[in-house]
């Protein structure tokens, strides 16, 4: 199984990426091994190529992508005290149900990582100078058990160290 990233910019001013996220549902096969963690934190503790199910709120990635679409089953994750593209920072699971369409999830997946946007930094979306991406389910890994959806934050200007939480920028 993989994951669809997608980059675009959407109302208002939203950089979005779509991916596929398991929500728990053994269905769907890993088609790399998950992110390597700290067994007490749950911290990523090597930089690894990580099975895209794998992720959590807190992993750092490198690798925000540049195709509108692609598909992808791994992608590079790396301690976040180590420069770093992006870093998840909140996720939700759809409601369960038939599959509500692209557009509905996209404008689903948008909406939440907007609000979540202004606690996570500690300014509006509108105020920083840092952008957001999401992941969220196709309507293939939706009908495996996958409705989730999980933001990102990253910097314009390249990589950083450490987390953007409450970074005010």
């Amino acid at each position: 199984m993989m994951r669809t990233f997608t980059t675009r910019v959407a109302a208002p001013l939203l950089l979005a990426a779509t991916l596929v996220a398991l929500t728990g549902c053994g269905a769907l096969e890993p088609t790399a091994e998950p992110a390597v963690r700290d067994e007490t934190s749950g911290e990523i503790t090597e930089s690894s190529e990580a099975d895209v199910f794998s992720l959590e709120v807190g992993d750092c990635l490198n690798e925000t992508g540049t195709e509108e679409v692609t598909e992808v089953s791994s992608v590079p994750t790396v301690p976040c005290d180590q420069p770093h593209d992006s870093e998840a920072y909140a996720a939700t699971d759809m409601p369960a149900g038939d599959y509500p369409g692209d557009q509905a999830v996209t404008d689903a997946s948008d909406a939440y990582c907007y609000e979540q946007f202004a606690t996570f930094v500690g300014l509006s979306y509108e105020e920083s100078t840092l952008e957001l991406a999401s992941f969220f389910p196709t309507q293939e890994s939706w009908a495996e058990g996958d409705h989730e959806i999980m933001c990102f934050i990253y910097s314009p200007d390249g990589q950083v160290t450490g987390t953007l939480a409450a970074a005010a920028r």
